[in-house]
């Protein structure tokens, strides 16, 4: 018995629609999705500053300033460096404990940032398949607990979403504004935490 020699197959690259793999879906779809992509990144961001904040106003007593200095560095490169599930953790930390936090909710805030993580990453890391008839599209995503995602995303859900998650930015900035302070790289009004010299 003779084995059949084996066929080398390439592809056609020149063949493939413009823009593959992402033809199939309309112009606004990916718009809408990248936007999604950058309030997350943003929230990120304000996770990162309002970190900041709650641990520059945090006050200590004579005896706990240094040890607390000598800590901080290494904290705000952890928020500057850490992904969103951690810095929602870190967050939470700081606020819990800031002896004048004022948010009366911030569990429901915490659970509200959780949920949006993980449709973070089914955004950001699924691989999005041919949308159907009105235009919606289920993304490949397992979760590490071995979940598959199986909603049907199409663009008045990325809006929706992105709409979302600007709140919850919101919310993370009112939750420094409200104990008086300037949220850190904005020009709006409150004390200013911090002044680069």
């Amino acid at each position: 018995m003779q084995m059949e020699e084996s066929k080398i197959h390439v592809i056609n690259r020149d063949a493939l629609p413009q823009m593959y793999p992402t033809h199939s879906h309309a112009p606004i779809f990916w718009e809408s999705l990248g936007r999604v992509v950058a309030t997350f990144g943003f929230l990120e961001e304000t996770l990162a500053k309002a970190i900041f904040a709650f641990t520059a106003t945090k006050p200590y007593s004579e005896k706990e300033v240094q040890t607390a200095l000598d800590e901080w560095a290494a904290k705000l490169q952890k928020a500057l460096s850490d992904q969103l599930w951690n810095l929602i953790e870190s967050y939470g930390k700081a606020v819990r404990e800031h002896p004048d936090a004022a948010i009366s909710d911030l569990d429901v805030l915490l659970d509200d940032l959780k949920k949006a993580a993980k449709l973070r990453n089914v955004i950001c890391h699924g691989s999005w398949r041919t949308p159907n008839a009105e235009g919606a599209s289920v993304p490949f995503f397992i979760n590490r607990q071995q979940e598959m995602f199986d909603t049907a995303i199409d663009v008045p859900y990325l809006l929706e979403l992105q709409k979302h998650v600007s709140d919850l930015i919101c919310v993370v900035i009112e939750t420094v504004t409200c104990m008086g302070w300037r949220f850190p790289g904005s020009s709006g009004p409150g004390k200013v935490i911090w002044e680069s010299r």
